[in-house]
């Protein structure tokens, strides 16, 4: 079993400004790192763990097996309303743990030959193989360009349809093989892996990631408290871009310049944003782990 670092560990429990005896919640448990540290802090206070890797939770209950005062619910983050309704803060770190990537039965890495999955939950349906091998080449240029960014996408979209025509693509190598003979040596020869955006734009289809911090975005303040915080870490623009637009929302009150009011009738926002700027990994700890160099730590505070 690899060991997971949590990225911008410190500064993240920093934001979230933990309170004794309070009820917080850990939305991707992953390996329990934050919630190690949350947990150090937290005395005779509650915390709910939430993840869809079965496995994850297992592995967490040793690195947590000192504390009884833990939920474990084998969920989506989403659906934290349902379990707990109300919080002193929440945190999510939405990047995937270093052992999903290192193990390659789970097939996330492009670096591992494995089965063609990616399920965080891997009870649910839906695969990477049935995307590769099922989808309309239509729907594979958009995921590949909406979710992965992926400037090739017709380009890798085309050499899946024809590569899987004659028979189904069901590794993760079969599938790094498609998408190099697809791109052009000057795509090729840049530096990073060719098959990096697509194979996150698959898992992110899969997991129905953006869904699900969209869900979340839209009813996490319906269980955040007076004084709590919502702190949330990214590792792709497209995330970043989701929770920086909704947090400006909760902290913005739109108001006419052109109407006089008095100071008490001055309508101010419910939120206000904990760093207006976001929190990045500095250089000794992008060395320690690369995989946090796209990292961006925001929050939120309920006033």
């Amino acid at each position: 079993m690899t060991d997971h670092v949590s990225v911008l560990l410190n500064e993240a429990i920093e934001l979230l400004n933990v309170r004794e005896g309070g009820t917080y919640i850990d939305g991707t448990l992953g390996r329990g790192g934050h919630s190690r540290k949350i947990l150090e802090r937290l005395g005779k206070g509650k915390l709910y763990c939430f993840d869809l890797d079965e496995q994850a939770i297992e592995e967490s209950k040793k690195v947590l097996k000192g504390y009884d005062n833990v939920v474990y619910i084998h969920d989506n983050f989403m659906n934290m309303n349902k379990y707990v309704k109300e919080a002193d803060g929440i945190i999510l770190d939405l990047g995937v743990s270093s052992p999903q990537f290192d193990e390659g039965d789970r097939g996330f890495s492009y670096r591992y030959e494995g089965p063609l999955d990616m399920r965080m939950d891997r009870s649910s349906g839906l695969s990477a193989y049935e995307v590769v091998n099922t989808y309309r080449k239509e729907d594979l240029v958009r995921i590949l360009y909406d979710y992965g960014e992926e400037r090739s996408a017709v380009r890798i979209a085309d050499a899946i349809v024809k590569a899987r025509a004659s028979k189904p693509i069901e590794t993760t190598l079969e599938l790094v093989g498609v998408i190099k003979e697809a791109l052009p040596q000057k795509t090729l020869s840049k530096k990073g892996h060719p098959a990096k955006q697509t194979f996150q734009a698959l898992r992110i289809e899969v997991n129905h990631e953006l869904d699900s911090l969209s869900c979340f975005l839209s009813n996490f303040n319906q269980i955040l408290a007076h004084k709590g915080r919502a702190v949330i870490i990214t590792f792709h623009s497209l995330e970043d871009r989701m929770v920086k637009r909704r947090f400006r929302e909760l902290s913005t009150v739109e108001d006419d310049k052109r109407v006089f009011k008095l100071p008490e009738e001055i309508e101010k926002a419910e939120y206000v944003l904990v760093n207006r700027k976001a929190v990045v990994p500095g250089e000794e700890e992008i060395e320690r782990n690369p995989r946090a160099k796209s990292a961006k730590l925001r929050g939120i505070e309920r006033l």
